[in-house]
């Protein structure tokens, strides 16, 4: 379960990011009410998943989830292309999370 959460809390990172970028530095209400939840939701579920978790691994995968959905958020809405380097290095990155959740 505490594994599920991370995840989502993620997944919650990328979401809080993306509002950031299109709150014009707070200008736009919509996306700034959608950084604050998102950014709340975020940290709580990350802050419970260390209850069973350990902090490092914890933090890592969550990190890593939440930078993998924000440039994949980033591509779909068109704001930055994937080229096959950067394709590579996302694979390499969700590798590395899902060895860090393996081990731990």
């Amino acid at each position: 379960m505490h594994w599920l959460v991370l995840v989502l809390s993620g997944a919650m990172e990328a979401v809080w990011a993306t509002a950031l970028a299109a709150s014009d530095r707070f200008r736009r209400p919509r996306p700034t009410l959608l950084f604050a939840v998102s950014l709340a939701l975020s940290m709580a579920g990350l802050a419970w998943a260390m209850t069973a978790l350990p902090a490092g691994t914890a933090y890592a995968v969550w990190v890593g989830i939440g930078a993998v959905g924000t440039v994949l958020l980033a591509v779909l809405r068109r704001e930055e292309r994937l080229d096959g380097a950067r394709a590579v290095l996302l694979l390499v990155l969700v590798g590395c999370v899902a060895g860090l959740k393996a081990v731990a």
